[in-house]
C-alpha cells in the first residue's frame, strides 16, 4: 500500500473539490445557455408558449404551419446564430485578455470589430469576392482580412516596438476610430443599396441568420475551439507572468501569434455574419474568470459559453423591449455593456492597474 504525506493528501483533496466545483460552473452555465434558448424561441411578435419549441422538436407536425415556419424557420436559426457569435466573440476575448495581460482587451475595445467591419463593407460596396466565391463565403473572408491588418498591427507595436500594456490599448482605440472613418468613407462612396445593408449590418442583426452561414460559423467556432484548448496549459502559463511560461518552455511569441490568429478567425467571420455586436468580447471572460477562475482548461469553455448566454440574453430583450419591434441586437449590447465597461475601468483604476 502506497503511503500518501498528509499535507499532500490534503492538497490532492482541496484540488479535487476545485475541479468539481469547476465542472458544476460548466454545467451551470450550460443549463442557463440551455434555459435562455427556449426563452429565446417563444419570445416574440407571435406569442408562442415555452413548450412550443420542444414541441416541435419532438412532434413538428404537431404545430401548425404557421408556428413552425416561426419556430424552425425564423427563430431557430436566429437562436443558434446568437449561441454561436456569443460563443466565439467570449472565446475570443478570453484569449486576448490572456496574451495581450489586459482585462479590458477585446476584439470591440482593440479596434479588431471596426477593422471587420471595413473588411466586410468593401466587399458589400464593390463587390469583391475571394476566388469566384460566392457572398456567404467571401463576406466572412474579407471580414477576417480586415481583423487580420488590425490584429497585425497591435502586434506590431506590441511586440515589435515594445510598448507598455497601457499603450496597447489606447492604440487599439486610435485604431477603431481609424477604421471607423474608413467605415464612413465607404458609406460616403456606397450607392442606395450597399449603404442600406452596411448601415443595418452596422448595427448588428440576427435577422439574416440562414443554416449554411450557421454551419461555417460552427465548423469555425468547433476548430478554434478545440484548437485553444489543446493549448490551454500554455495560456494559463502566459497568465502566471511572460518568464515563468518561458521557464515552463512555452514558446511566448508563438503562442501569441497563434492566439491572434484564432481572434481573427472568430471575430471576423462572426461579425461578417451579424454585424458588429460590442462588449460581448469583454464581459463575457470576466464572468467566467469571476466564477471559474484562471485556468484555461476550464476558463475557455467558460467563456465562450457565458459570451453564448449574454447574447441570447441580448436576443431576448431585443425582442421584448419594444412590444411588436425587434430591436437590432447590437444596441442592446452596447446599452448594457458601455455600464459595465465603465465599472471596470473604475474597478480597475482603484486597484492600479489601468
Amino acid at each position: 500500500m502506497k503511503l500518501v504525506p498528509a499535507g499532500r493528501g490534503n492538497l490532492l483533496q482541496q484540488y479535487s473539490v476545485i475541479q468539481r466545483y469547476r465542472l458544476l460552473g460548466l454545467l451551470a452555465l450550460l443549463a442557463v445557455l440551455l434555459l435562455l434558448v427556449g426563452v429565446d424561441l417563444s419570445t416574440g411578435p407571435a406569442a408562442l408558449p415555452l413548450s412550443s419549441w420542444w414541441t416541435a422538436v419532438l412532434n413538428p407536425s404537431a404545430l401548425d404551419e404557421g408556428s413552425q415556419v416561426i419556430l424552425l424557420d425564423l427563430r431557430l436559426p436566429q437562436a443558434c446564430m446568437a449561441m454561436l457569435v456569443g460563443a466565439a466573440l467570449g472565446l475570443a476575448g478570453a484569449q486576448m485578455q490572456t496574451v495581450l495581460n489586459n482585462p479590458l482587451a477585446s476584439p470591440f475595445t482593440l479596434g479588431l470589430s471596426a477593422a471587420a467591419t471595413v473588411g466586410a463593407s468593401v466587399t458589400i460596396v464593390t463587390g469583391f469576392t475571394f476566388w469566384g466565391l460566392d457572398s456567404n463565403l467571401s463576406l466572412p473572408l474579407s471580414a477576417f482580412a480586415g481583423a487580420a491588418i488590425g490584429a497585425a498591427l497591435i502586434h506590431l507595436l506590441a511586440w515589435r516596438w515594445g510598448a507598455s500594456v497601457n499603450a496597447v490599448v489606447l492604440f487599439g482605440i486610435a485604431l477603431m476610430f481609424c477604421f471607423e472613418a474608413l467605415l464612413w468613407l465607404l458609406q460616403y462612396l456606397a450607392d442606395a443599396n450597399a449603404l442600406q445593408q452596411i448601415v443595418f449590418w452596422s448595427m448588428g442583426s440576427l435577422g439574416r441568420s440562414t443554416w449554411p452561414r450557421i454551419a461555417i460559423l460552427a465548423g469555425v467556432v468547433g476548430v478554434c475551439a478545440l484548437w485553444a484548448q489543446s493549448q490551454s496549459w500554455a495560456l494559463t502559463a502566459l497568465r502566471n507572468g511572460e518568464d515563468q511560461a518561458r521557464s515552463s518552455g512555452v514558446q511566448v511569441e508563438r503562442l501569441r501569434l497563434l492566439s491572434l490568429l484564432r481572434v481573427c478567425l472568430l471575430s471576423g467571420t462572426a461579425l461578417a455574419f451579424v454585424g458588429t455586436i460590442g462588449f460581448v468580447g469583454l464581459v463575457g471572460p470576466h464572468i467566467a474568470r469571476l466564477l471559474l477562475g484562471e485556468d484555461h482548461r476550464f476558463y475557455l469553455p467558460a467563456s465562450a459559453l457565458a459570451g453564448a448566454c449574454m447574447l441570447c440574453a441580448a436576443s431576448i430583450l431585443s425582442k421584448a423591449l419594444v412590444p411588436g419591434v425587434i430591436l437590432p441586437i447590437g444596441i442592446v449590447t452596447a446599452l448594457v455593456g458601455v455600464p459595465v465597461f465603465m465599472a471596470l475601468i473604475i474597478r480597475h483604476q482603484k486597484r492600479g492597474l489601468a
